[in-house]
């Protein structure tokens, strides 16, 4: 299972692992908020010496032109310090990631290997205190002069500041700043420039203002600050202008026509930064997993009368609220991997679905991460809600991966609407008049009529074939979009906009869009299981992806009796299956936890367990 879950990036995954076990990069107090953040960024240091920093960019800017590669050092460096995570992915993922995928070769050449190895520390200054996820509507303004040949970069308002940026109140000294470019008088939307902030000796640069953010529920190695600009001037060549330039008299041009397509078009260059947050969030939920399992598996407490105690994870309430995490992280993995190849070796024409299924993925793994992690804690007791047995910190941490990289309630909407328009050619608008006709009938036509012979079926082989498991996601995916298409076909026919329209039916949508998710996630991680032969891995993976599936169908156990795919009787057949699973998979917990292969010196101190 080891090998099977590492892949075939598995001798890079030893080589991270093992380069933060050295004694440089033993865990340090949380609470000494400067020293952490100091240490957080010496470790930063350390892997860019190490080369993990510029894996993704060319090799003749030091890497390996891997994206797949810059994905697994991302993903194995969640299971240390999620400071370090964060840190690491601001500089390398989103600095560093922005100058090589927005701007052109003239960046490339003068900043992108700096970039790469930390000699120039920075900043990815999109949000504002007004506008995070919305992005279109930001109010730093970046004006061409033609008479000097530069950019004026300028905060309107104190709530147009670049707001909770990494990297930005000690440490960063360019950021990449997302402005609204005007010239000759008009406006031409979102781009990106490189800004100076601060000198070599780290003195901040005139009509710039940078403040700390201040103590935060986690991650307070990351030196979050809020930025201001008084009409500061950049040279012409640093937009970074690959979809977008400005000539020296300041005539606008761009590649692509569409304002709104560039738009989406920029952001999506960056999609790889929710990849690589799911792939981080799911390593975090390993993490705890790992460590409540073991302890639950040697921790005793209570038993039958004159008899020993047994271990609190042969108890029903621990199994359910533990293993049907684990068989998620599983599905998930395997889900999140195929993203990850699908990712690297894309073409433009797979941009906007993949783009999606990032957005989609994200949600699901930090959504996951945050619900498993507290009930590891809850598991572990008192033992876990102490500090060195990590899980209050991961708790804490991974907190806020819900909202950064976008928040998970707009990338629901996000997810959504490219089901309603099946990623049309304008994927960043929502024109529903020609799409909910059309999107009805594809719906309508895709859902067989019920057959009450299998609604009331409650045999285990039913209930545990992957037929069915697929089936059930898929039908209430079909459901839920036939029913959000009527829904905004009579709105819009009762004269409503199409804005006013979807947001009346968010919940709707965003339920869709869990369901599309959880949809492929239990494709992915089939494609994945159904080529396995060990007779172990198949019969594992096999209650593994039942336990996953049929824990989703029962949660939403309510829905489907209300759409009548399911009868009460079947209903509670499936809850039991979740229960014979649950105890089933006790006896393969300690394993399936194993194949993980986080070091020991990663997990923190070992909890003492009480001898009987």
């Amino acid at each position: 299972m080891t090998a099977l879950l590492a892949g075939k990036h598995a001798a890079l995954r030893t080589r991270v692992l093992d380069v933060l076990q050295r004694p440089a990069f033993a865990y340090v107090s949380v609470h000494d908020r400067e020293a952490y953040r100091a240490r957080v960024l010496e470790w930063c240091r350390l892997l860019a010496a190490e080369g993990f920093g510029g894996i993704a960019f060319p090799r003749e800017f030091g890497g390996e032109h891997d994206t797949e590669k810059g994905i697994v050092v991302f993903e194995t460096l969640a299971y240390h310090d999620l400071s370090l995570l964060v840190k690491f992915g601001v500089q390398f993922g989103l600095f560093a990631g922005s100058i090589h995928r927005l701007g052109t070769r003239r960046h490339h050449e003068r900043w992108l290997r700096a970039a790469a190895t930390l000699e120039l520390p920075g900043c990815f200054a999109m949000t504002e205190t007004a506008h995070g996820s919305n992005v279109r509507d930001i109010e730093t303004t970046a004006t061409y002069m033609p008479d000097s040949g530069e950019f004026e970069i300028h905060t309107p308002r104190v709530q147009a500041r670049k707001d909770y940026i990494g990297n930005a109140a000690l440490h960063g000294r360019m950021a990449v700043v997302f402005a609204q470019l005007g010239s000759q008088g008009a406006a031409h939307g979102v781009h990106a420039f490189l800004v100076p902030l601060r000198d070599a000796s780290g003195q901040t640069l005139p009509g710039v203002s940078i403040e700390d953010c201040g103590w935060k529920e986690g991650l307070n190695g990351v030196d979050n600050g809020r930025i201001t600009f008084d009409r500061v001037r950049i040279p012409r060549e640093n937009l970074l202008n690959r979809f977008g330039d400005v000539a020296a008299a300041g005539t606008y041009t761009s590649p692509v026509a569409s304002a709104g397509r560039r738009f989406f078009t920029m952001l999506g260059t960056l999609v790889s930064g929710r990849t690589a947050i799911a792939a981080a969030a799911l390593s975090a939920t390993k993490s705890a997993l790992t460590i409540a399992v073991r302890y639950t598996d040697g921790r005793l407490q209570f038993g039958p009368d004159g008899e020993a105690e047994r271990p609190v994870l042969d108890y029903l309430l621990v199994q359910r609220a533990l293993l049907p995490r684990l068989a998620g992280a599983y599905m998930l993995h395997f889900a999140l991997h195929e993203l990850v190849e699908r990712l690297a070796h894309a073409g433009e024409s797979d941009a906007q679905e993949i783009e999606a299924r990032a957005a989609g993925l994200k949600t699901w793994a930090s959504a996951h991460a945050v619900e498993a992690i507290q009930a590891c804690r809850e598991a572990c007791g008192g033992q876990g809600y102490l500090e060195a047995n990590r899980l209050s910190i991961l708790r804490a941490d991974v907190d806020v991966f819900t909202t950064f990289e976008g928040a998970n309630g707009v990338l629901l909407q996000l997810v959504a609407r490219g089901l309603l328009t099946e990623y049309r050619e304008e994927f960043g608008e929502l024109r529903l008049w020609d799409v909910v006709r059309w999107m009805t009938g594809r719906a309508a036509t895709a859902i067989t009529e019920l057959n009450p012979i299998i609604t009331r079926r409650t045999d285990p082989d039913h209930l545990r074939d992957p037929e069915f498991h697929l089936n059930a996601l898929r039908w209430r995916e079909e459901r839920l979009l036939d029913g959000l298409a009527r829904r905004l076909r009579r709105r819009i026919g009762d004269g409503e906009s199409a804005f006013d329209a979807f947001s009346a039916c968010q919940d709707h949508a965003a339920a869709l869009a869990n369901a599309h998710v959880e949809r492929v996630i239990l494709e992915g991680a089939r494609a994945v299981i159904d080529q396995q032969t060990d007779p172990w891995l198949v019969r594992v993976l096999a209650q593994l992806s039942a336990l996953f599936s049929l824990h989703c169908i029962e949660r939403h156990a309510a829905w489907y009796l209300e759409k009548n795919y399911l009868e009460a009787p079947k209903s509670a057949a499936i809850r039991e299956q979740v229960n014979v699973l649950c105890r089933e998979l006790r006896t393969d917990a300690l394993p399936l936890v194993d194949a993980f292969a986080i070091p020991p010196a990663l997990l923190a101190a070992p909890v003492s367990v009480p001898v009987p």
